[in-house]
């Protein structure tokens, strides 16, 4: 079922001979039998809300997640149709309709399997609880005989006694309220852990697939909008009047906010560059070569995260100590897609396609751009081309919705390449600094740690490490907090978990190699935590890891993190070239403790897919600015990884049925640069501590040592 041909008058017609349960609990635990979770702010606490059931057997969920690319809207129905007992054939998704879809605060973090999955699970146990107790009438039997299988009980005791969902639910409205309905035991699933054909994949492959930039409407007009040279600029004046003259050309002004529409994108795109602007620019400020030093003397008092033992201590037990500095630029989203939107405004009620991760929030801010309710504005979202956090800020939806309102007719904005950076919501620029001690028997014997304007996401340390302090100035949230930055910055896929890992991965390997042991023998001396130390001998054993001091010559690194929930191990090989910097990398084995698995496949397209992301932020992404402008306008300036550039990789899922699931879309991200830059240094001797690890720098460090 499209969620653009189905209106809330017709999905209420269709759902009066549907399944609507009214359930009064909270949410059971994820992938636990039957505990608890508190209420969950903001979701409905009716669980009707998340599915139903049609006369025909059909299963509709609706959730308020949105599908990226990562695979939700299969995973997700895997969750329902296992606890519904339904097949996963028959169940149809409707994702990010705020008619006609639950409310969600959005699709990022890794929260569509670890948060929400919980919520849809609990619903679907209920509903078939409910059922089951509708069978028992119907068939005059026992509950404790009766038996569910794809969408149908049958009578254990006599097979021939059977009713299916759908005879059960057609014509009625059922209303039943149930406490503590257990939820399947991770040893029943029969659905969850199996790896089935995406439900997207045929609409993908095929290009039927539809974006909101695909979206068609009669009399629609294509909007171009006038921007900003830079970041702070005002506009003085505009003169508008050779756009005015192209044949079919509409213009809009509203205070600086100024649009020329076509039917046609290339004359809407040829009328605006026959407008004349001018800007007053901002005063000359920072550019990318000082942002580090302007970010540490601008950066707000830190916040003690941890502290344990005492640092004076640490200092004293130690026979070394180690200071290093490790900083990070500034990295776009780069999604495949631009931003996007489509909007018609009909009978007073606003309608919005938008490429968006954050439905339910641009419904408010497009009824405040309207001057109306969220209720009169209805968002849709169809497939997204990525997202990776950039697409949590959709001013585009707005953007198209007002001038909808001006026009009176559809209007359809698509961001170009050069929009797309100049409003990316980059992943903050950051330092960090690390002053660490040994002991003379090869144990870190003190650890203090500040992050500066990247964040305290997984800045602790999960090393054991007697004498510790962490301490996070600064964070990516809130668009640009206290106006650190040139422009807004935003999460990043795994946000403040790149900048930590990098640097918190690429010390110990430092300690390692002065304390002359094999960094892999070094990071499980200092750990206790059985879940990483399971993740760091898997990928060692998949890679066949050979002890040896670094730098031994052969390109072979070692990282590990936690990231919500989810541990990772990453082994790297590469080769460098010394006489042009170039690294290349060979091999990347990754293995992940994600709990559950849902969908193996689909756990590891997002690990490849982390990977090859990850490799972009270490050897090359790098934001170009001066002034507040930005100087990479496409990916002939801004380099994004090619095919070229793939190393095998190879990926192993951790087996840990005893652990709820969590999410497995980002933590693989996490471990590249430190990985990369520890099998640098293991291949040439070379220690790079700034990304991304650019042939220019790669070439300074072997200078310099």
């Amino acid at each position: 079922m499209r969620t653009d041909d189905l209106s809330r008058r017709d999905f209420l017609s269709v759902a009066e001979s549907g399944l609507f349960v009214f359930f009064p609990l909270e949410p059971l635990a994820a992938f636990q039998e039957p505990a608890r979770l508190p209420a969950r702010q903001g979701y409905p606490t009716d669980f009707n809300a998340y599915l139903r059931i049609d006369a025909g057997g059909r299963v509709t969920c609706l959730v308020g997640k949105v599908e990226l690319g990562q695979g939700s809207k299969t995973a997700l129905a895997q969750i329902l149709a296992e606890e519904l007992d339904v097949a996963l054939d028959s169940v149809d998704m409707v994702m990010g309709d705020t008619d006609i879809c639950p409310w969600d605060m959005g699709t990022f973090g890794s929260l569509s399997i670890r948060q929400f999955g919980p919520i849809l699970r609990g619903a679907g146990a209920e509903a078939r609880a409910v059922l089951l107790q509708m069978a028992t009438e119907h068939l005059q039997v026992e509950a404790g005989r009766l038996r569910v299988k794809a969408g149908v009980v049958t009578d254990s005791a006599a097979p021939g006694k059977r009713v299916t969902y759908a005879q059960l639910v057609q014509g009625k409205r059922i209303e039943r309220h149930l406490e503590k309905v257990p939820v399947k035991p991770v040893a029943a699933y029969t659905v969850v852990g199996q790896s089935p054909r995406r439900k997207d994949a045929i609409e993908k492959v095929t290009g039927k697939a539809r974006y909101a930039g695909d979206m068609a409407i009669p009399e629609m007009l294509h909007a171009r909008i006038l921007r900003p040279p830079a970041h702070g600029a005002t506009l003085k004046d505009v003169d508008t009047s050779a756009a005015e003259k192209v044949p079919g050309a509409r213009v809009v002004k509203e205070g600086d906010f100024v649009a020329v529409l076509h039917e046609r994108r290339d004359l809407a795109d040829q009328a605006l560059g026959l407008m004349r602007a001018q800007f007053e620019l901002p005063r000359p400020s920072v550019d990318d070569q000082a942002i580090f030093d302007h970010l540490l003397k601008t950066a707000p008092r830190g916040q003690v995260l941890n502290e344990s033992g005492s640092l004076s201590e640490g200092e004293r037990l130690a026979a070394a100590i180690v200071d290093e500095t490790y900083l990070n630029s500034y990295v776009a989203h780069a999604a495949m897609e631009t931003h996007s939107a489509t909007a018609t405004i009909e009978g007073g009620k606003a309608t919005v396609w938008a490429s968006t991760q954050t439905p339910f929030p641009v419904r408010q801010q497009v009824a405040q751009a309207l001057g109306c309710t969220p209720q009169d504005v209805r968002v849709i979202t169809p497939y997204v081309g990525g997202g990776f956090g950039g697409k949590s800020a959709s001013r585009q939806a707005v953007e198209a919705a007002r001038l909808a309102k001006f026009t009176g007719k559809p209007v359809q904005v698509v961001w170009d390449r050069a929009e797309e950076f100049f409003y990316d919501t980059f992943r903050p620029a950051a330092v960090v600094k690390i002053r660490s001690g040994l002991t003379g028997d090869g144990r870190i014997s003190f650890w203090d740690y500040s992050v500066y304007c990247a964040g305290d996401r997984e800045a602790k340390q999960f090393y054991d490490i007697p004498h510790q302090r962490t301490v996070s100035s600064g964070g990516w949230g809130g668009g640009n907090p206290a106006g650190l930055h040139p422009f807004s910055v935003g999460p990043w896929r795994a946000p403040s978990v790149n900048t930590n890992t990098f640097a918190r991965e690429s010390h110990v390997d430092i300690l390692a190699a002065k304390a002359g042991i094999d960094p892999l023998e070094f990071r499980l001396s200092h750990l206790t935590d059985k879940r990483m130390r399971r993740v760091l001998e898997a990928a060692a054993k998949r890679f066949d890891w050979k002890s040896g001091r670094a730098p031994s010559g052969r390109g072979a690194g070692v990282a590990c993190a936690i990231y919500l929930g989810t541990y990772v191990a990453t082994m790297a090989e590469v080769a460098v070239d010394r006489s042009t910097g170039r690294v290349e990398v060979q091999r990347v084995v990754c293995a992940q403790d994600q709990g559950v698995v849902v969908n193996p496949d689909g756990s590891r397209q997002q690990m490849e897919g982390s990977i090859t992301m990850g490799l972009g932020y270490t050897l090359a992404e790098e934001v170009h600015f001066k002034n507040g402008e930005v100087l990479d306008h496409n990916f002939d300036s801004y380099q994004i990884p090619r095919f070229s550039w793939l190393p095998k990789i190879e990926t192993v899922l951790i087996e840990n049925p005893e652990v709820p699931a969590s999410g497995c879309g980002e933590p693989p991200i996490v471990t590249m640069g430190a990985v990369v830059a520890n099998a640098v240094h293991d291949a040439v001797g070379a220690r790079l501590v700034q990304l991304p690890m650019t042939p220019a720098r790669i070439l300074e460090a072997l200078r310099r040592g």
